[in-house]
Formats: C-alpha cells, sequence, structure tokens
C-alpha cells in the first residue's frame, strides 16, 4: 500500500503541472489520468479508478481519431475496472469496444489483439460461460504462436488460462497438460524464485489435489511455497492459499 500512495502522490504531482500547461484536451493529460486510475484500480478503489479512467476516455474521444489503438486503450481501462468490480456484462461492453477498434487498427497477429481476446476470455472465465472463455482464450493463443517467440512468458499465461478453464470444467487431464506446457515455457524464461513460477507450481497442484492424487498434489504445492516463502512477506494471501 505504501508504494501505492507513493505512487498516487507523484503522479498527483505531475498531473498538476499538466493541467497548468496544457490544453484541457491534450492527450498527455488523459494519459496523466490513466496513470492514477491505474493506481486507484490496483489498490482496490474501483469507484475511484473508473473516475479517473472516464476523464481520460472523455478527452481521448475528442482528442484522437474514432479508430485510435490509445482509444482502445481508454476502453480497456475501463472495462478492466468493472471486470475487478464484477460487473460483467459492463466489462464486456467495454471489452468489446477496443477490440472493434483494435480490429480495425492493427493487422490480424497484432499482440494487442491477442490481449484483447484473453482480456474478453477473462470476462466469459468469470461468468462461468466456459466454452465461450474458451474459444476467446484459445483465439488469444492461436496469435501468440504466430506473433511471439516460442518461450515467452505471455504463451505461458496463455497456456495457464486454457488449463484453469479446463480445471473449472472439470476436464482435469487437459487441465493439466495445458498447465504444464506454461510450467515448461516458466522454466526456460524465468528466475528460479520468480512468483509466476510459484504460482505455475499451485496450479499444477491444485489439478493433482482434484484428481485425488495427493502426493503429487503436496510435492507442488510445497514447491510452490518454498518460492513464495522466499519472495513474499509472510502474512502474503498467495501464502495462506498455498498452506
Amino acid at each position: 500500500m505504501g508504494d501505492y500512495s507513493k505512487a498516487l502522490e507523484f503522479y498527483e504531482k505531475s498531473h498538476q503541472i499538466y493541467e497548468n500547461t496544457l490544453p484541457s484536451n491534450h492527450h498527455d493529460l488523459a494519459i496523466s489520468y490513466n496513470n492514477i486510475g491505474q493506481v486507484y484500480n490496483k489498490m482496490g478503489d474501483y469507484s475511484k479508478a473508473l473516475e479517473f479512467h472516464k476523464k481520460a476516455h472523455k478527452i481521448d474521444e475528442k482528442a484522437l481519431p474514432p479508430n485510435h489503438p490509445d482509444l482502445a486503450s481508454s476502453y480497456n481501462n475501463i472495462g478492466g475496472v468493472y471486470d475487478g468490480m464484477g460487473h460483467y456484462s459492463k466489462a464486456l461492453e467495454f471489452y468489446e469496444k477496443a477490440h472493434k477498434i483494435l480490429e480495425k487498427a492493427l493487422p490480424p497477429n497484432h499482440p494487442h489483439l491477442a490481449h484483447s481476446y484473453n482480456n474478453i476470455g477473462g470476462v466469459f472465465a468469470h461468468m462461468h460461460d466456459y466454452s465461450k472463455a474458451l474459444e476467446f482464450y484459445e483465439k488469444s493463443h492461436q496469435i501468440y504462436e504466430k506473433a511471439l517467440p516460442p518461450n515467452h512468458p505471455d504463451s505461458a499465461n496463455s497456456y495457464g488460462n486454457i488449463g484453469q478453464v479446463y480445471n473449472n470444467m472439470g476436464d482435469y487431464s487437459k487441465a493439466l497438460e495445458f498447465y504444464e506446457k506454461a510450467h515448461k515455457i516458466f522454466e526456460n524464461a524465468l528466475p528460479p524464485n520468480h512468483p509466476s513460477l510459484a504460482i505455475s507450481y499451485g496450479n499444477i497442484g491444485e489439478v493433482y489435489n482434484n484428481m485425488g492424487n495427493y502426493s503429487k498434489a503436496l510435492s507442488f504445492l510445497e514447491k510452490a511455497l518454498t518460492i513464495q516463502q522466499k519472495t513474499l512477506p509472510p502474512s502474503h494471501p498467495h501464502i495462506k492459499e498455498t498452506i
């Protein structure tokens, strides 16, 4: 929380300078509002986050052409806040507006389009519409496979998302297959005590637990816990979840 309050302090100082020196519809002012909004979003203060992201969007609508990628980012920011609030139909509405712009503005295999499919897939997953979630996660992954190097962490996250949907659907062998693909990339791409590796071990452990293979589950959850104890404060929720 200390880091966020510091970030907020500096972003607000920066914003005051922009307000004093730039015209009211300048795109840099929108960027500044978005920075403040993102900090509030990370703090879980969604009403404040929404307020600042909407201020940014109002400027961008006037300052940018209708199919500008930054306008899509603005829609995504608002969608992300609604997603965090659990307002999934609203989140979907804004994510789809963003996606419509990106489809017009970018080549078909651009990573930003993959991120966009991923956002939409995430909302469907939160709504427990797993077939839809899978459809969008797979579209996202197809782009990542073409656009990114083979051991890129975004590809691993994409495999992880697909694995999570299969896990939620109760298809544990499929979940394990995708979680293991994700883990292989993380092992090659990340340092040995990276938090993403801990999450990956935890995911695999959870599937083994769901399958009733408790000794395997314990082995992977212990690996996750070892990393978490090295990298997180003792009171962190992730440690409590793993224990």
